[in-house]
Protein backbone atom coordinates (compact mmCIF):
# COMPACT_ATOMS: atom_id res chain seq x y z
CA UNK A 1 0.00 0.00 0.00
CA UNK A 2 2.88 2.34 0.75
CA UNK A 3 4.29 1.75 -2.75
CA UNK A 4 0.99 2.63 -4.39
CA UNK A 5 0.69 5.81 -2.32
CA UNK A 6 4.27 6.78 -3.16
CA UNK A 7 3.58 6.15 -6.85
CA UNK A 8 0.44 8.26 -6.73
CA UNK A 9 2.36 11.06 -5.01
CA UNK A 10 5.10 10.91 -7.65
CA UNK A 11 2.58 11.07 -10.49
CA UNK A 12 0.76 14.00 -8.87
CA UNK A 13 3.94 16.01 -8.39
CA UNK A 14 5.10 15.30 -11.97
CA UNK A 15 1.71 16.37 -13.30
CA UNK A 16 1.84 19.58 -11.28
CA UNK A 17 5.22 20.41 -12.84
CA UNK A 18 7.23 20.36 -9.63
CA UNK A 19 9.69 17.68 -10.83
CA UNK A 20 10.66 18.91 -14.30
CA UNK A 21 14.17 17.92 -15.45
CA UNK A 22 16.30 20.43 -17.35
CA UNK A 23 15.64 20.57 -21.10
CA UNK A 24 19.12 19.40 -22.03
CA UNK A 25 18.94 16.36 -19.77
CA UNK A 26 15.52 15.47 -21.16
CA UNK A 27 16.73 15.56 -24.77
CA UNK A 28 19.81 13.43 -24.06
CA UNK A 29 17.72 10.92 -22.16
CA UNK A 30 15.16 10.79 -24.96
CA UNK A 31 17.90 10.40 -27.57
CA UNK A 32 19.58 7.62 -25.61
CA UNK A 33 16.26 5.85 -25.07
CA UNK A 34 15.42 6.10 -28.77
CA UNK A 35 18.77 4.67 -29.82
CA UNK A 36 18.40 1.78 -27.35
CA UNK A 37 14.92 0.95 -28.62
CA UNK A 38 16.07 1.14 -32.26
CA UNK A 39 18.97 -1.22 -31.51
CA UNK A 40 16.65 -3.62 -29.70
CA UNK A 41 14.19 -3.55 -32.60
CA UNK A 42 16.97 -4.25 -35.10
CA UNK A 43 18.15 -7.26 -33.11
CA UNK A 44 14.64 -8.60 -32.47
CA UNK A 45 13.31 -8.10 -36.00
CA UNK A 46 14.21 -11.31 -37.80
CA UNK A 47 12.35 -12.48 -40.86
CA UNK A 48 10.03 -15.44 -40.39
CA UNK A 49 10.91 -17.69 -43.28
CA UNK A 50 8.96 -20.80 -42.28
CA UNK A 51 5.56 -22.08 -41.32
CA UNK A 52 5.05 -25.36 -39.56
CA UNK A 53 2.21 -27.59 -38.46
CA UNK A 54 2.33 -30.25 -35.76
CA UNK A 55 0.76 -33.69 -36.17
CA UNK A 56 0.46 -36.50 -33.66
CA UNK A 57 1.03 -40.06 -34.66
CA UNK A 58 0.43 -42.87 -32.21
CA UNK A 59 0.48 -41.47 -28.68
CA UNK A 60 0.09 -44.00 -25.89
CA UNK A 61 3.07 -45.16 -23.86
CA UNK A 62 5.23 -43.72 -26.67
CA UNK A 63 4.32 -40.65 -28.74
CA UNK A 64 5.19 -40.00 -32.36
CA UNK A 65 5.39 -36.28 -33.19
CA UNK A 66 5.48 -35.18 -36.82
CA UNK A 67 6.13 -31.63 -38.04
CA UNK A 68 5.52 -30.34 -41.59
CA UNK A 69 7.90 -27.43 -42.26
CA UNK A 70 7.20 -25.10 -45.18
CA UNK A 71 9.82 -22.66 -46.43
CA UNK A 72 7.87 -19.50 -47.34
CA UNK A 73 10.90 -17.55 -48.58
CA UNK A 74 12.88 -17.50 -51.80
CA UNK A 75 16.05 -18.52 -49.97
CA UNK A 76 17.40 -22.00 -49.32
CA UNK A 77 17.37 -22.91 -45.62
CA UNK A 78 20.25 -24.90 -44.18
CA UNK A 79 20.65 -26.96 -41.00
CA UNK A 80 16.95 -27.18 -40.24
CA UNK A 81 16.19 -29.06 -37.03
CA UNK A 82 13.16 -29.60 -34.80
CA UNK A 83 13.01 -29.78 -31.00
CA UNK A 84 9.78 -30.94 -29.40
CA UNK A 85 8.74 -30.95 -25.74
CA UNK A 86 5.77 -33.15 -24.83
CA UNK A 87 3.50 -32.37 -21.91
CA UNK A 88 0.63 -34.44 -20.56
CA UNK A 89 -1.74 -32.63 -18.18
CA UNK A 90 0.76 -29.70 -18.09
CA UNK A 91 3.60 -31.95 -16.88
CA UNK A 92 6.66 -32.46 -19.02
CA UNK A 93 6.95 -36.12 -19.88
CA UNK A 94 9.72 -35.99 -22.44
CA UNK A 95 11.39 -34.31 -25.36
CA UNK A 96 12.97 -35.26 -28.65
CA UNK A 97 14.76 -33.71 -31.60
CA UNK A 98 15.24 -34.36 -35.30
CA UNK A 99 17.61 -33.02 -37.94
CA UNK A 100 15.69 -32.25 -41.14
CA UNK A 101 18.46 -30.91 -43.39
CA UNK A 102 18.04 -28.37 -46.20
CA UNK A 103 14.77 -26.98 -47.53
CA UNK A 104 14.65 -25.47 -51.01
CA UNK A 105 12.74 -22.20 -51.65
CA UNK A 106 8.96 -22.66 -51.29
CA UNK A 107 9.63 -26.30 -50.43
CA UNK A 108 8.17 -28.61 -47.77
CA UNK A 109 10.01 -31.11 -45.58
CA UNK A 110 8.77 -33.37 -42.82
CA UNK A 111 10.50 -33.95 -39.52
CA UNK A 112 9.49 -36.33 -36.81
CA UNK A 113 10.63 -37.88 -33.58
CA UNK A 114 9.41 -40.30 -30.94
CA UNK A 115 9.16 -39.67 -27.20
CA UNK A 116 9.77 -42.78 -25.09
CA UNK A 117 10.12 -42.06 -21.38
CA UNK A 118 9.26 -43.65 -18.09
CA UNK A 119 7.11 -40.71 -17.03
CA UNK A 120 5.04 -40.93 -20.26
CA UNK A 121 4.53 -44.64 -19.68
CA UNK A 122 3.44 -44.01 -16.08
CA UNK A 123 0.96 -41.34 -17.18
CA UNK A 124 -0.46 -43.70 -19.81
CA UNK A 125 -0.85 -46.49 -17.23
CA UNK A 126 -2.60 -44.08 -14.85
CA UNK A 127 -4.96 -43.12 -17.66
CA UNK A 128 -5.68 -46.80 -18.38
CA UNK A 129 -6.52 -47.26 -14.68
CA UNK A 130 -8.96 -44.32 -14.87
CA UNK A 131 -7.03 -42.12 -12.42
CA UNK A 132 -6.25 -39.16 -14.70
CA UNK A 133 -7.04 -37.55 -18.03
CA UNK A 134 -4.53 -37.77 -20.87
CA UNK A 135 -4.39 -34.25 -22.37
CA UNK A 136 -1.29 -34.02 -24.51
CA UNK A 137 0.38 -30.83 -25.68
CA UNK A 138 3.53 -30.25 -27.72
CA UNK A 139 5.78 -27.20 -27.83
CA UNK A 140 8.12 -27.17 -30.81
CA UNK A 141 11.03 -25.00 -31.89
CA UNK A 142 12.37 -25.11 -35.44
CA UNK A 143 15.94 -23.90 -35.91
CA UNK A 144 17.36 -22.94 -39.29
CA UNK A 145 20.14 -20.98 -40.96
CA UNK A 146 20.10 -18.99 -44.18
CA UNK A 147 22.40 -16.72 -46.15
CA UNK A 148 21.26 -13.31 -47.39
Amino acid sequence: MIRSLAGALLIATAAAGVLVPPAEAATTRAGAAASVTEAAAAVAAKPHLIRYKIYFGRCKDTCRIKVRITNTSSKRLYSVSVNARLKVNNRKVGSCHDYVGQIRPKGVRWGGCTVRTRSLSKMWNRWLDGEIRFDKQVNTVVHYEYYR
